[in-house]
């Protein structure tokens, strides 16, 4: 789907407040409610919007320790490492994971309520994954920035 100006706006709004009204939005993006609800629904079935979310304070949620943890595999065969995907996927703790190049394989972001649980999460899971070679864990002191829209 190729967008033009109003898909951005009406994009950029709807990354500001997901809950705006069709006809707020209409006005905001300077075009009909009518026009503008045929866009949201197009854009909705292009698969362009993927989902409606709310932000959670980590913090305020018992949820006070974060880490970016780097894996290294020790098997990349195509079985062990769809298993290890597979396994992470199912990990509530575990809010992205990137496959990247360098010298890690993969990338995990890792959110637990404190320095325990996360030691749980190494010991009683990631260590136990025949794949895991080896993990290395930065602690994020605080966040500068989390981005919470794309760049339209």
């Amino acid at each position: 789907m190729n967008l033009d100006d109003r898909d951005r706006r009406i994009l950029a709004l709807l990354q500001r407040d997901s809950r705006i009204s069709t006809a707020d939005l209409a006005e905001a993006a300077g075009m009909s409610t009518s026009a503008c609800w045929r866009r949201v629904k197009a854009l909705e079935e292009a698969g362009v919007i993927a989902r409606y979310g709310v932000r959670v304070d980590p913090a305020r949620a018992g949820l006070g320790f974060q880490a970016i943890v780097h894996v290294q595999l020790i098997r990349h065969d195509q079985a062990q490492v769809a298993a290890f995907i597979r396994q992470i996927e199912r990990r509530d703790e575990v809010l992205d994971c990137f496959a990247t190049t360098g010298q890690a394989d993969y990338h995990l972001r890792v959110l637990c309520r404190d320095i325990a649980a996360y030691n749980a999460f190494l010991e009683g899971f990631l260590f136990t994954l025949p794949a895991v070679q080896s993990a290395q864990t930065n602690v994020v002191l605080r966040e500068v920035k989390q981005a919470g829209a794309l760049p339209l």
